[in-house]
């Protein structure tokens, strides 16, 4: 095991780790002792491996000899945080309609979906960008957001003051009897569960993992200050889209029941998703481009276009057919783009990566790359320590 010292990298501006475990009940056993040894530290467990994010380095020390005991080892090489960036000349309102879809701004207090950063520009930009964001939220948060009449082929669609679109879903409750209700389909299948001590909720965690574990499946499980949420990552509660023989209503009632037993709240309001779509007149070099400079994998499925984070912590990616007579649009710089933030001893790695994808280096400066994918689309590499 190498020293506790290069286990860590600033991330986002944040102290990050991944340490790599063989199951989820391995990385339970550590996420127990991190919730114990620091209450503020955020823990996403996966099937794979624990990111831990802390505040400082006396914390990432107690992390890193803990899971040292537990003969786990970080790779720093994977860190990464993905957040988007909007540019506007009208702060304040475009922000406001943000703050009510999202219900943050600009960074989501529980640090699962990506911030969205508003910056100032008075560029002209009337057309419609190639960039829009989904969110998804249960029915009732999303009536509560308040943002107006829907349009588009599914009524869902949303524009800010700036024309920026939003496709804001309702979720569902997962299944239909009682045994299922704590849950919400908002493209995930997600349950979030308050707690009221580091215990209990070290005991869920723990739980949850050797139910995931038995059944098959890759569950999610994330832990915040007070909160343990369990989420099936995108569509994969569905039985065809991520090839295994899992009843996922099934498990969800054992975690639902395990969960209430333990004296755990469900907290039906909390479920969101939110991913990122981008329309491109040569699908496959755009998508070729992001999947190489994120470092994403395909979805399995026959037809989708969905690319995703292997470890499921940063949003999805989703491309669409743009018309390809739409000259202008596609000339037009869009109003949102995406910023990449990685380690500052692996940012020339990625910049080349994504350069050898068919990238183009637009500028650079100290901690920060501006690169375009094939068709203009604005990725920004920081690095800053």
């Amino acid at each position: 095991m190498s020293d506790p010292g290069s286990d860590w990298r600033v991330v986002d501006g944040v102290m990050t780790a991944w340490f790599e475990v063989p199951s989820l009940t391995s990385g339970a056993a550590l996420a127990g002792r991190i919730v114990e040894l620091t209450a503020g530290a955020v823990v996403d467990l996966r099937a794979t491996g624990l990111r831990v994010r802390v505040d400082g380095a006396g914390q990432a020390g107690a992390v890193s000899t803990a899971a040292r005991d537990l003969g786990l080892a970080a790779n720093p090489a994977v860190l990464q945080q993905l957040n988007v960036v909007l540019e506007t000349a009208n702060a304040p309102a475009v922000g406001r309609f943000w703050q009510r879809v999202l219900d943050y701004g600009p960074a989501d207090p529980l640090r699962r979906d990506p911030a969205l950063h508003i910056r100032p520009s008075t560029e002209e930009r009337p057309l419609r960008n190639r960039i829009h964001l989904d969110v998804v939220r249960p029915a009732a948060a999303v009536e509560q957001a308040g943002v107006g009449e829907a349009s588009g082929p599914y009524g869902v669609c949303h524009a800010d003051p700036d024309g920026n679109e939003v496709d804001l879903v309702p979720g569902d409750v997962l299944g239909e009897t009682a045994a299922t209700t704590d849950w919400q389909t908002v493209f995930s299948a997600m349950a979030c569960y308050r707690t009221t001590s580091t215990a209990q909720q070290r005991d869920l965690a723990t739980t949850a993992a050797a139910l995931a574990d038995e059944a098959g499946f890759p569950l999610l499980i994330d832990l915040r200050p007070g909160l343990v949420i369990l989420d099936s990552g995108k569509d994969q509660w569905e039985d065809d889209t991520h090839g295994l023989d899992v009843d996922f209503t099934g498990l969800a009632a054992g975690l639902q029941a395990a969960a209430r037993e333990l004296g755990a709240t469900a907290d039906p309001a909390l479920p969101r998703f939110v991913q990122l779509f981008l329309d491109a007149a040569d699908v496959a070099a755009v998508r070729a481009f992001w999947l190489a400079a994120l470092g994403y994998v395909t979805d399995r499925r026959d037809g989708a276009s969905d690319i995703h984070d292997p470890r499921r912590l940063n949003p999805v990616l989703v491309f669409q057919q743009l018309d390809t007579s739409d000259a202008e649009r596609r000339r037009q710089r869009n109003r949102i783009h995406v910023e990449l933030a990685v380690p500052p001893d692996l940012a020339r790695e990625r910049l080349a990566t994504a350069l050898a994808a068919g990238g183009r280096l637009l500028g650079e400066s100290q901690g920060r790359r501006l690169v375009a994918d094939p068709e203009g689309n604005e990725l920004v590499i920081l690095s800053q320590a």
